[in-house]
């Protein structure tokens, strides 16, 4: 269903002309840019004052520039429990993206800044997640998957049905999915099917299976990441 107005976002990002530059973006494509701070504790007081439908926060803010920006996401959610979050990162920071996105996948996005350049993607990332989906940066997907291979139940997996697992926490449905891998969406059920069944995630589960799988191996990697 489509909205009746435009996304409303409230950003931060300490550098004045990226922050700048993406408000310009955001506006040029016709989306309500409520406010732009450029501290965890700005940007905070402005989801509260707007009550936007998605934050954009950069990971890395003052004073300490370390993780400001993820604890301001989770505290965003904990306030606003609807708030969709994409948060940006210069570098891949695995701990980061795994404590923001184990704590639930609906409406949460992990991207590096150097996608903002590619604007149809990151646009695409955050309409997805605005709709309540994931947008996980692919080399950060990468990174994660890497490290999650220790895992027993993930080794059950092959070569093909773990590019299927990267692409799901991605947040591609499987139409998307079969599209990338140049396969049938026939085959991509099939593997989605093996791939549940590897990581032991019955039908009976009270719990969205495609949920479940991506964050077995999302908790897989923070646990490995400490």
């Amino acid at each position: 269903m489509e909205r009746d107005e435009p996304l409303r976002i409230v950003l931060a990002e300490d550098d004045p002309l990226l922050r700048e530059g993406l408000v310009l973006l955001l506006r040029a494509e016709g989306l309500d840019v409520a406010a732009a701070a450029g501290t965890a504790e700005g940007v905070l007081d402005a989801v509260d004052a707007h009550r936007p439908d998605v934050a954009i926060l950069d990971v890395r803010m003052p004073p300490t520039h370390t993780d400001e920006g993820i604890r301001a996401a989770v505290e965003a959610r904990r306030r606003h429990p609807g708030l969709a979050v994409l948060v940006l990162s210069a570098y891949v920071e695995q701990s980061f993206a795994t404590q923001l996105l184990t704590g639930g996948v609906g409406g949460l996005g992990y991207l590096l800044k150097e996608r903002v350049g590619r604007v149809e993607e990151f646009l695409d990332a955050l309409h997805r997640v605005a709709s309540g989906g994931t947008a996980i940066d692919p080399e950060v997907v990468a990174q994660l998957f890497t490290r999650s291979r220790q895992d027993t139940r993930l080794e059950r997996l092959s070569p093909r049905e773990r590019d299927v697992l990267a692409l799901m926490a991605e947040g591609l449905g499987n139409s998307a999915i079969a599209e990338r891998l140049v396969v049938t969406d026939g085959a991509v059920h099939k593997h989605i099917r093996s791939i549940f069944a590897k990581l032991d995630l019955s039908p009976a589960d009270r719990v969205d299976r495609r949920v479940a799988a991506v964050l077995h191996y999302l908790e897989d990697a923070r646990t490995r990441a400490r």
